[in-house]
């Protein structure tokens, strides 16, 4: 299956927490944690535990990025360095380039400006686990 999300990172389950309705989902990318926040019903269906082999598929959209010092009850929090700026109209894609994967936001070109967002700088790719999608 080909899909238009931007950011597809393949590892493998190391952990499952079953809740009543949703269950968290651990995902290794290259030693980096991806952690997901699915129904019960979708951790069934595609037969999810430790050890499968298993995909985070995160739009774009949903990436937000940060620079300094802060803290925020997102799971997902990605530290590296910004390798590319492609400004559009109104919105920029911005790729931050972290030690297991490079992950691309979409966020106003206002948002970059006030950032100070170029090449170098260096962000933090922030994704709550709730926008965190799992494929198999």
């Amino acid at each position: 299956m080909k899909l238009s999300a931007r950011n597809q990172f393949a590892g493998k389950v190391t952990a499952v927490k079953e809740g009543a309705v949703n269950g968290i989902v651990t995902i290794d990318v290259n030693g980096t944690p991806v952690t997901s926040t699915i129904s019960m019903g979708a951790i069934e269906e595609l037969g999810l535990k430790e050890g499968v082999e298993a995909t985070a598929v995160i739009k774009a959209t949903e990436v937000m990025v940060g620079i300094g010092s802060f803290k925020l009850s997102a799971r997902n929090q990605f530290a590296g360095k910004v390798v590319s700026v492609k400004e559009g109209a109104v919105n920029s894609i911005v790729a931050v380039e972290t030690p297991a994967f490079t992950i691309t936001a979409t966020i106003s070109n206002n948002a970059v400006a006030e950032l100070g967002l170029k090449e170098g700088v260096e962000a933090t790719a922030v994704v709550k686990a709730t926008s965190v999608m799992v494929a198999c």
